[in-house]
C-alpha cells in the first residue's frame, strides 16, 4: 500500500476510533492494540476491514449469520419487501408476510411448537417465554435455570442468566425467585465424576434439588440451553435432555429450551433438541432465524399460548416493531434455504470434520484441556494443568489477539473465559475449517513457547 494511501486509511481507523470513544457508552466497544476492527463489508465465510484485508470468519458474526454473510437470496428477499414496505403495524393492521413467515415457522418447529410472539432480539424472546410461562401456570412466579446459563441481559433475562458477571453490577434489581442448579459440565463434574459410568447424577441431584424447593407448587418451568454457548460451548451427555424432559412432565413444570444459539441447523438437526426427539413447551429463537435482520421469537404449544387468552384490543405484550416485514422477508427466505439445502446436514458433515482436526493437530498440544462440540459448534478449552485443570483465561485471549493478527476471526468465552468459542457459517468449507486450524495450532505453540 503506497505510504499517502496508508497513511490516510490509518487516519480514517483512527477518526472511527475516536468518534466510539467520544459518542459511545464506554464500557460497549473493547479498545486494546488491535481491537477493535472495523468491518468494511463481509461475504459468505469471509469479512473485509476498512483496510482492505480479508478474514476468514469463524464466529458467523455471534452465529447469526448461518447462511453466510450477504447470502443473495437474503438480500434478494430483502430488496422485493423494500419496495413493498418497510415497516407496518405489527399487532394491529399486520403486513400480509407476517402471517406466511409465522406459517412457514410453525412448519419448522418440532411437534405442536405452533403459536409464536416475535420481538427484536434474543433477551425479548426469552422475556417472552418467562411471561408466558407465568400465563400459563398463574400463582408460579418462581423459575428453575442451570450454572452457567446465558439468556440475555434484559432483567427478565438477566435473572435466569447464571454468570455473575453479568448479574453483579444489577443484583438490587434482579428477581430473587430463580432457583439455579448445576450444568452437566462434563469436563468439570461437580461431583467427581465422569460420564457414561456417573448416570447422569448431575441431573438426578438437581431434580431433588428442585422437588425439595417446592415444585410443581412453586416453579412454572424450568429454562435450558441444549448446549451451552456463552458459557463455553458445553455439550450434555447423551440423553441428559430427554431426561430433564421428562422430570418436567412428571413435575407438571414447562420447559423452555431457549436456541436462540444452537436453533436453524446448526447443531447437525434442524433444532438442537431435536437430537434428543425432546419437543419442549416454549421454545426461543433469534440469530440465525433471519440471518442477520434483528428479529426472535417465543414459539409454543397451543395449550401453553391460548393461556394468554384472546386480544381485546390491545396487546399486554407487544412491540412498536413486532413483525417487521423486511425481518419476515429475510426470515421467509432464511427457511426456504435451511430446508432445501438440508443445512442441518451440512453442519454434521463439516462439524464432524472440524472436531477432528482440532483434535488431531490441536489434541496434544500443552494446555489444551478439551476439545468438545457439537455440529458447527466447537470449542477449545485451556487450562495451565492438564491435571489441575485450572483455567488459562490469559492464554485465551492471547490466541484470540494472534488469530486476529493472522486474518482469523474467533471468540474467546465460558464461565471462566479460558475457551476459544468457534461457530462458523454453514456454508463453510474445508479449506477454511484446514485455515482456522493451522492458525490455531500455530498460534497456540508460539505462544507457550514465548511463555517459556
Amino acid at each position: 500500500m503506497p505510504a499517502k494511501r496508508k497513511g490516510s486509511v490509518d487516519k480514517h481507523v483512527q477518526d472511527l476510533v475516536r468518534a466510539l470513544r467520544a459518542h459511545e457508552c464506554p464500557e460497549v466497544t473493547y479498545f486494546s492494540g488491535d481491537f477493535p476492527v472495523f468491518w468494511r463489508k463481509a461475504s459468505g465465510c469471509f469479512v473485509w476491514d476498512v483496510r482492505g484485508r480479508r478474514y476468514v470468519d469463524m464466529t458467523a458474526a455471534f452465529a447469526v449469520a448461518n447462511l453466510g454473510h450477504g447470502h443473495p437470496a437474503l438480500i434478494a428477499a430483502l430488496r422485493r419487501q423494500t419496495r413493498l414496505m418497510i415497516h407496518g403495524m405489527g399487532d394491529v393492521h399486520p403486513p400480509e408476510i407476517k402471517s406466511r413467515f409465522l406459517a412457514a415457522l410453525a412448519g419448522a418447529a418440532p411437534g405442536a411448537l405452533s403459536q409464536t410472539i416475535l420481538s427484536q432480539n434474543g433477551s425479548d424472546a426469552v422475556e417472552s417465554a418467562i411471561k408466558t410461562a407465568q400465563i400459563a401456570r398463574p400463582g408460579r412466579d418462581a423459575l428453575v435455570a442451570f450454572s452457567g446459563s446465558y439468556h440475555g441481559l434484559s432483567y427478565g433475562a438477566l435473572s435466569v442468566t447464571g454468570q455473575r458477571m453479568f448479574r453483579a453490577p444489577f443484583a438490587g434489581r434482579i428477581s430473587k425467585k430463580t432457583l439455579f442448579v448445576d450444568y452437566p459440565y462434563c469436563y468439570r463434574c461437580p461431583l467427581k465424576l465422569a460420564y457414561p459410568g456417573c448416570g447422569i447424577a448431575c441431573l438426578d441431584g438437581a431434580a431433588r434439588k428442585i422437588r425439595a424447593a417446592g415444585g410443581a407448587r412453586r416453579f412454572s418451568a424450568v429454562i435450558v440451553e441444549p448446549i451451552q454457548g456463552r458459557g463455553g460451548e458445553i455439550v450434555p451427555p447423551p440423553g441428559w435432555l430427554a431426561r430433564l424432559a421428562r422430570f418436567c412432565r412428571r413435575e407438571r413444570i414447562l420447559l423452555i429450551a431457549d436456541e436462540i444459539y444452537t436453533g436453524f441447523a446448526r447443531t447437525g438437526r434442524m433444532f438442537a433438541c431435536e437430537h434428543e426427539r425432546v419437543t419442549p413447551d416454549i421454545l426461543c429463537l433469534g440469530k440465525g432465524m433471519t440471518g442477520g435482520f434483528p428479529m426472535s421469537a417465543c414459539i409454543g404449544t397451543p395449550a401453553v399460548m391460548r393461556r394468554w387468552g384472546r386480544s381485546a384490543g390491545e396487546a399486554i405484550h407487544t412491540s412498536t416493531f413486532l413483525g417487521n416485514p423486511l425481518g419476515c422477508a429475510m426470515g421467509l427466505a432464511a427457511l426456504s434455504i435451511y430446508i432445501r439445502r438440508s443445512l442441518h446436514s451440512r453442519a454434521e458433515r463439516m462439524g464432524s470434520y472440524l472436531r477432528a482436526e482440532l483434535a488431531r493437530r490441536l489434541g496434544g498440544l500443552r494446555g489444551v484441556g478439551d476439545i468438545r462440540g457439537q455440529g458447527l459448534i466447537a470449542g477449545i478449552e485451556l487450562v495451565k494443568d492438564l491435571r489441575t485443570k485450572t483455567p488459562d483465561p490469559e492464554r485465551c485471549s492471547r490466541v484470540v489477539v494472534e488469530a486476529l493478527r493472522r486474518r482469523l476471526m474467533i471468540l474467546g468465552g465460558g464461565i471462566h473465559q479460558n475457551v476459544i468459542s468457534l461457530s462458523p457459517p454453514l456454508v463453510v468449507g474445508r479449506r477454511e475449517i484446514d485455515f482456522c486450524v493451522g492458525v490455531l495450532e500455530d498460534a497456540l505453540t508460539e505462544i507457550k513457547i514465548r511463555e517459556g
